[in-house]
């Protein structure tokens, strides 16, 4: 049996990399160790970025639609986007 992924939307349709902020920003910056400490400073840097990010609304999209469990990805933090994926979740189990 062949496992099959739905994707909902078409990702590499006019790429919305290519306008990503952090394309030319340190690729640590959004992957902080931990939570507390210089982490939170790390996030608010990271999320700093992604608020000056045309990208930032598809970069969220794509985050919640693979379960991007780690790192800051649309101005979100591990902890903002699992709220927002089960919220995600639930609005698509509700429109299908």
């Amino acid at each position: 049996m062949a496992l099959m992924w739905n994707r909902t939307v078409e990702w590499d349709d006019g790429d919305w990399r290519h306008l990503a902020a952090c394309r030319s920003t340190e690729p640590d910056l959004f992957f902080p160790i931990g939570t507390t400490g210089p982490a939170v400073d790390q996030i608010e840097a990271a999320k700093r970025v992604c608020c000056a990010c045309d990208a930032q609304e598809p970069c969220l999209d794509f985050a919640l639609a693979t379960n991007q469990e780690s790192g800051v990805w649309g101005g979100t933090s591990e902890e903002e986007r699992r709220k927002l994926r089960k919220a995600w979740l639930a609005a698509r189990r509700r429109a299908s």
